[in-house]
């Protein structure tokens, strides 16, 4: 008997440890998710963009390497040259976009916010390149999700020291990004596992900076104290720390509430970059993010469910297509993020047929 009390009485000790774990999760998740564009912002003190994006991606490739190369299938030229496509848009395009940006003075928080765009832009661009018509509630939506973007823009816009044009880099990342999703559901290529994906994205992406760069003055690393600690944060931190906290996160929990805690991303980053860099904040940047979170809601819950009898068609995985299930773009809506989370921002195209898990089914 006493034995019994004594479990009872332990139970609730062991399930508000549980929570306060999680919670610590999801806290350091969404920081490392915003450590890519603050880990930008720092690096650009001390070495050109492009040298920056050149020795991250290289240097998250390399540690990817032997791993892709003893372990797993063998890759298929075919395949491989697939993974370069895409990374050449989901990686190289993405974070050239963003960081230019903050390189040309665009608040990192505002950057921040136009990446979180993304299922907004996926679901734009489905309309013309997969034949997929926008309902109401998404073109609803979509549009405010812009005009948060564009409050929020506007009172940046007025402090008059960043040219016009830089504001259309992050957005062009972003559509990048979403392109590069819609043509992974698209492609024929089969599908590898993730360390072998990003290994191949990543060096493609370092290729394709290695140019940038050696245009801009040189490929040569900086030996700079700042420049190191700028790409070792960008690589353990924002690349390999993000990715591990997502999958992690997304065991421990629901891909619906890994979503709504991912959208404190762009919050996070206003207030670190005001902390670290003394970047300003405004009422009307905290309007435009509340403005632009609700559309994407909008847009998220306003999928389709889709009618099938398969056994495994509620295996979400990346290639779902914008009018998927809507408690699931929840988990299609996770895939996206998948593409931004391993460069902070922007990872690889997979899918997560890879890692099929009952979490990834309809309830």
């Amino acid at each position: 008997m006493s034995d019994a009390v004594a479990t009872v009485s332990y139970r609730p000790r062991s399930g508000i440890s549980a929570v306060v774990m999680l919670i610590i999760l999801e806290g350091a998740l969404v920081i490392s998710w915003s450590a890519g564009f603050v880990g930008i912002r720092f690096a650009i003190d001390h070495a050109p963009i492009f040298l920056i994006l050149l020795w991250r991606s290289l240097v998250s490739g390399l540690l990817l390497l032997p791993f892709a190369l003893i372990m797993g299938p063998a890759i298929r030229w075919k395949d491989a040259f697939a993974q370069i496509v895409f990374g050449a848009l989901a990686m190289s395009g993405y974070l050239a976009g963003f960081a230019l940006a903050i390189s040309y003075g665009v608040p990192t928080g505002l950057v921040a916010l136009i990446a979180d765009m993304l299922p907004l832009a996926v679901a734009i661009l489905s309309w013309p390149v997969l034949g997929q018509v926008l309902t109401g509630r998404q073109w609803f939506g979509s549009g405010l999700g812009m005009a948060g973007v564009l409050i929020a823009s506007g009172w940046s816009l007025n402090m008059g020291s960043v040219p016009l044009w830089a504001y259309g880099l992050p957005v062009l990342g972003t559509l990048s990004l979403a392109m590069a999703t819609l043509l992974q559901k698209r492609s024929p290529s089969k599908s590898m596992p993730v360390y072998q994906s990003l290994c191949i994205q990543c060096l493609s992406a370092a290729a394709i900076f290695a140019v940038f760069a050696w245009y801009e003055g040189g490929v040569l690393p900086v030996l700079d104290q700042g420049f190191i600690g700028g790409i070792l944060w960008l690589v353990f931190v924002a690349t390999f720390g993000a990715w591990s906290l997502y999958y992690i996160a997304l065991r421990k929990s629901s891909p619906a509430r890994v979503t709504a805690i991912l959208y404190l991303s762009p919050p996070v980053t206003m207030i670190w970059a005001w902390l670290m860099f003394g970047e300003p904040l405004s009422f009307a940047m905290a309007v435009g993010l509340l403005v632009s979170l609700v559309g994407i809601i909008i847009v998220a819950r306003s999928q389709k469910p889709a009618h099938t009898g398969s056994p495994t068609a509620n295996v979400r995985t990346q290639l779902d297509p914008p009018n998927d299930c809507c408690g699931e773009l929840d988990s299609r809506h996770e895939v996206s993020r998948e593409l931004v989370v391993a460069c902070c921002d922007a990872p690889p195209i997979l899918e997560l047929q890879n890692m099929r898990s009952t979490r990834f089914r309809r309830l």
